[in-house]
């Protein structure tokens, strides 16, 4: 029974996470963010070499999203599946923008005290 509720908790988390980002919400986004999260993203390796593909903290992510989502305004994510076990998420979506094929994701967040502490992004 706790598991399942600990799945179901981790779901909400995802789908809010999918809420803001589609609305571009940076505030709402980052609100599910712990402050020393890390994030790794292809896209921002691709963009920002220098990072490797890693930021941390807060102000990297709203720096990188809000980079993605005004170069992006259009871009959208579709969400395929959630898979959760106790700590982390599993989401496969599609990612969506125009004049750019539809890629597939896969994203795990991994979350603490109710807080995503570290996400990361795989996609070919």
């Amino acid at each position: 029974m706790f598991f399942y509720f600990i799945m179901n908790s981790l779901k909400h988390i995802a789908n809010q996470w999918f809420e803001a980002f589609n609305q571009h919400d940076l505030k709402k986004l980052l609100s599910l963010y712990d402050d020393n999260a890390e994030h790794y993203s292809p896209k921002l390796k691709l963009h920002q070499p220098e990072t490797n593909g890693w930021i941390k903290g807060k102000a990297a992510l709203r720096n990188w999203w809000a980079d993605a989502f005004n170069r992006l305004p259009n871009l959208h994510y579709e969400v395929i599946k959630l898979t959760a076990d106790d700590e982390q998420i599993f989401m496969e979506y599609i990612r969506q923008t125009p004049n750019e094929p539809d890629l597939r994701v896969g994203e795990i967040l991994v979350i603490e005290n109710g807080k995503i502490i570290a996400s990361r992004v795989y996609h070919s």
